[in-house]
């Protein structure tokens, strides 16, 4: 579809991958409501973007998912796009994981994703067209060793993303996920070893390579899906 004049909600958009797409889809003509927990960044990326508004919040929030469909209404008169990109990795060893953070990682990851994912349904459904793209992971895909958790949480994002597109196939109404690889975000702060490092990856992803990603997934066709779609780094073995 054309992206211009378009309206798209972006969570997790304070940095990293939701920043880039945010950037992205503003140079493609779209309008965006941001969210995030730290506003001090989605006020200045808001004042660099300009066509933008933001609502400051935790995703773990229930309203919070509503009130960026209603605030996307009420600023530009339309929502048509939901990239659904909070989230947050915990991963470590049997002996030392910390359960705690890990049920936060799933109330972030699943529940609020979840969360998210059925309000911009309800709504597309509303009006009868819209897009929603969640974000995975390559470990939605796959898991090893000290991140079955986390995996966990993007294997539950894939199972909902194909529900949500066989429920709705034959609609104008598309869904879709992106599955990144390793890329350079502040994702892996908490590692002692940077998966960079710990798999002799040179050249990692940046998060523009993923924003490409999600605007090519936009801008098919009317009559073309693409379920799910994987960006890894060349020197990245699956």
């Amino acid at each position: 579809m054309s992206l211009e004049g378009k309206v798209a909600v972006i969570t997790g958009a304070s940095s990293g991958i939701g920043a880039a797409v945010a950037r992205d889809l503003h140079d493609g003509g779209m309008k965006l409501v941001l969210s995030a927990r730290r506003e001090n960044r989605l006020h200045k990326l808001t004042e660099e973007i300009g066509e933008a508004v933001f609502v400051q919040g935790d995703i773990t929030d229930p309203d919070l998912p509503q009130a960026l469909v209603d605030t996307a209404l009420a600023t530009y008169g339309r929502c048509d796009v939901v990239f659904n990109n909070a989230g947050i990795m915990r991963v470590g060893k049997v002996e030392e994981i910390d359960i705690e953070g890990i049920c936060e990682m799933v109330r972030v990851n699943v529940e609020a994703a979840f969360r998210m994912a059925y309000v911009a349904v309800k709504h597309f459904r509303s009006v009868g067209r819209g897009c929603l793209i969640n974000t995975s992971s390559i470990l939605g895909t796959k898991v090893r060793p000290t991140t079955g958790a986390y995996a966990g949480t993007k294997y539950a994002i894939e199972a909902l993303t194909e529900a949500l597109r066989l429920e709705l196939a034959g609609t104008d109404i598309v869904i879709s996920c992106v599955e990144p690889g390793l890329v350079m975000t502040e994702l892996h702060r908490e590692w002692e070893v940077h998966p960079k490092d710990l798999f002799d990856i040179k050249a990692p992803l940046a998060p523009e390579d993923i924003a490409r990603a999600v605007r090519f997934l936009l801008e098919q066709p009317a009559h073309v899906r693409i379920p799910r779609i994987l960006v890894v780094p060349g020197e990245q073995p699956l």
